[in-house]
């Protein structure tokens, strides 16, 4: 019954997001024909212009617009790009695989290298790994991502050579996963230290030291489990910090996914290009909750 709500919520939300957006794009300054006409180097004749508006809906009502684009939109249809006259939709599936890949991997990474971290920094509060676990935390928000990723580029590429920049191997998006990582690593870890260090202050965990569990075993026994459900919860916020992260290294390592191609667009005033990145990225945030709300059920069964 809840995942049905779920559902429904998420439909009527998807549907307001579209209308939102798509109001918005299209009362952008500028019109994308006279954009399109200096970029192709076409004549402006009137004649030029009608039948680009006419070709675009342009020349049409916003709402038939809009319900034009949705009906489109959910058939595989996410019309053409103004600048380069392609499919959008052939854009995006050949972009897209490799944003996916930098989102997700670096939130698995980050989840890895959270746990052992955060139980480190739990099994000894105010020790090494405590006090590291924290500074980590302090340097990664206060430093920005594009910042550091200039840095490891001139230091791990240029200097030391151990990496090739802006290559088009599977090496080249391994700094990038990493960056990606690094502050959600950061929040996940204090996040799952801290209930761990919470679940100690209860009755049932004094009861299992008594019992003879070493402090370390009690702490995976019997904190690991509302830990990690409180981490889960957690990756709904990153989920939206790692899209700007994405977005941000695609640039700096010039990797051709949708990011970058967004930013291309938008100098140009692409509405079909501006519209669908919405929409794809309102599905990813849509895909994540769905995947943590998925996992909490299985870590806490009264949610069944």
């Amino acid at each position: 019954m809840q995942l049905l709500r779920f559902g429904i919520y998420s439909v009527v939300g998807m549907v307001a997001l579209s209308f939102a957006s798509f109001t918005l794009i299209a009362w952008m300054p500028a019109d994308p024909v006279q954009i399109a006409i200096r970029v192709w180097n076409l004549t402006a004749t009137s004649e030029t212009i009608a039948a680009l508006r006419e070709g675009w809906g342009l020349d049409r009502p916003l709402i038939l617009r809009y319900l034009h684009w949705l009906a489109d939109f959910v058939s595989g249809d996410w019309g053409r790009s103004f600048r380069t006259g392609e499919s959008v939709f052939a854009e995006f599936i050949e972009r897209l695989p490799l944003s996916l890949m930098l989102g997700i991997s670096g939130l698995l990474l980050a989840i890895a290298v959270a746990v052992p971290l955060g139980f480190s920094a739990a099994a000894r509060p105010g020790g090494i790994a405590d006090r590291a676990s924290r500074a980590f935390s302090v340097f990664v928000q206060a430093v920005p991502g594009f910042w550091l990723g200039l840095v490891l580029l001139w230091v791990l590429g240029v200097q030391l050579r151990w990496i090739r920049p802006f290559g088009t191997d599977i090496t080249a998006i391994v700094l990038p996963v990493i960056l990606i990582a690094c502050h959600s690593a950061a929040v996940f870890a204090r996040i799952y230290r801290r209930d761990m260090i919470e679940t100690t202050r209860q009755p049932y965990f004094r009861t299992a030291l008594a019992k003879g569990l070493s402090h370390r075993q009690a702490l995976w026994r019997h904190a690991h489990r509302g830990a990690f459900y409180a981490l889960l919860s957690a990756v709904r916020s990153e989920a939206g910090w790692v899209i700007g992260s994405t977005a941000t290294m695609e640039i700096l390592f010039n990797l051709p996914g949708i990011s970058q191609f967004l930013v291309q667009s938008i100098a140009v005033r692409d509405q079909m290009v501006l519209q669908a990145y919405v929409m794809v990225i309102a599905l990813w945030l849509l895909f994540m909750n769905l995947i943590v709300q998925l996992f909490q059920r299985l870590l806490d069964p009264r949610l069944v």
